[in-house]
């Protein structure tokens, strides 16, 4: 019986594992899925101000020592020439062939001490690296996301970390303060008391307007968001549920889950022997219509992904030699998809058609049904031109929208068709019976909101986290 995910590859190939996982769909675990209606909660991120709750949802992965900002250099792309005390930065990691592992935010809380929180590729390969590197003053430990069914269970973390945004959550920020605040520049961190408790903050945006990220004990949870609330009423802040708090990121741009490039590389086969058959990159459901029999047809570069402004070759850093031989004006780019309402109507119209085509379920208000997301996208003449990657409805927008990477030479106003549903042979959880669909859409900026365009200011989350 296989004891890694090496060992598992050694049987069948990642796409066959991938494929026909039986994990199912990727859970937001913990917090409950509707606080009011999730069309509601998305228009209030819009309208007035909102409370995310990202306490179960990720990976923390603690730094600590002299050598955490080695580990650091050595493994991500972006500079680490600017990383004061009390700033965060993203972190974007690579193999050796140049291909995105994942990504996440790295806070810099003491002179030798950082949190990583993000999604687990990126925390796996900070621990892997951190335990076989050689590092002599260096502790790593992790605290993993809570369990996706927690069936009743009480999960507990480190840390709660909550989100207040929207166009109202200076207000609210600034009662909770009990006056003015003047605001820290974005992606540095300050302090804040909430009801006599304090809790670290990070000045972000995630709806076009300053806000604020909130961090403390777990043990202070109940109370600080309780308070928060209370505080925020006036202001109609409201509470986001686990439906729609994943689907903010298909207004404001940020493709959350390439699958990891790790399933092929000899450099990488120790990192593959070290991960377990229960690890995400084992466990983990490739969806989609696109379908090749080479899992390296489905590893992006940065440049593909919108980070390429975060390379810099200032540091050595693993994939460093395999990026600095690419030309940035041959990659796919980050772009928006805007889908044909016609088309979309009849997706959910073949719900209901006794006679005609089942179509692969259009979910709402996230119609993702995998780890991992590559739809096919087409011009017109049925030539691959990229991979729709996060796909959902927008009420702010009234768009059925989706985040994709595309040819450089497909233009913004390009008509373009989503290859909607899946190869009828795959076995996954997720996939019901169903006809695949091309559904027209229209190629467009990143972000697609008008109002998170013209009001960011160098946000993470409009081509990826502060550099």
């Amino acid at each position: 019986m296989a004891s890694n995910l090496q060992e598992l590859l050694n049987e069948t190939s990642a796409v066959e594992l991938l494929r026909n996982s039986q994990i199912g769909s990727y859970i937001y675990p913990v917090v409950p899925a509707d606080f009011q209606n999730w069309i509601k909660e998305q228009k209030a991120w819009r309208d007035t101000a909102v409370l995310y709750d990202q306490s179960h949802h990720m990976d923390n992965v603690f730094l600590r020592g002299s050598d955490a900002i080695k580990l650091i250099t050595h493994t991500a792309v972006n500079t680490v020439a600017n990383f004061e005390v009390n700033r965060a930065k993203q972190y974007v990691p690579v193999t050796s062939s140049g291909h995105v592992i994942g990504d996440g935010i790295l806070f810099r809380q003491e002179e030798d001490e950082y949190v990583y929180v993000g999604r687990a590729p990126a925390a796996n390969w900070l621990l892997y690296h951190g335990e076989t590197g050689g590092y002599s003053n260096l502790d790593v430990s992790v605290d993993r996301r809570s369990p996706s069914r927690p069936y009743g269970h009480a999960v507990s973390r480190q840390y709660y970390r909550f989100q207040i945004q929207g166009p109202n959550a200076w207000p609210v920020i600034e009662k909770l303060n009990g006056g003015p605040l003047e605001p820290v520049r974005f992606f540095h961190m300050s302090t804040i008391e909430i009801d006599g408790t304090p809790a670290r903050t990070l000045r972000h945006g995630m709806a076009g307007a300053p806000g604020l990220e909130i961090w403390g004990p777990y043990e202070d949870y109940e109370r600080v968001r309780a308070y928060i609330l209370e505080v925020g009423a006036e202001f109609g802040l409201v509470p986001v549920g686990s439906r729609a708090y994943p689907s903010n990121t298909l207004e404001s741009g940020w493709i959350p889950s390439p699958l990891p490039a790790i399933y092929t590389g000899e450099a990488e086969r120790g990192y593959r022997e070290w991960l377990g058959t229960d690890s995400y990159e084992a466990t983990g459901t490739l969806a989609g219509s696109f379908v090749s029999d080479n899992i390296e047809d489905y590893y992006l570069t940065p440049w593909e992904l919108g980070y390429g402004h975060l390379v810099k070759f200032d540091h050595d850093f693993i994939g460093r030699e395999a990026l600095e031989a690419v030309d940035p004006a041959t990659q796919r780019r980050k772009v928006t998809l805007a889908w044909d309402p016609e088309d979309l109507t009849k997706i959910f119209a073949s719900l209901f058609d006794l006679e005609g085509p089942s179509y692969k379920f259009f979910d709402l208000p996230l119609a993702n049904y995998g780890s991992a997301n590559y739809d096919t996208v087409l011009d017109a003449d049925d030539n691959v031109v990229g991979f729709s990657m996060f796909t959902g409805y927008s009420a702010n927008e009234r768009r059925g929208l989706s985040l994709a990477t595309v040819d450089p030479d497909v233009p913004d106003g390009a008509e373009v068709r989503v290859l909607w549903g899946e190869d009828p042979n795959t076995s996954k959880a997720s996939v019901e019976p169903h006809a695949q669909f091309a559904a027209r859409a229209v190629v467009s900026p990143v972000p697609y909101s008008t109002v998170v365009r013209e009001s960011y200011e160098g946000s993470w989350r409009r081509s990826g986290h502060a550099s």
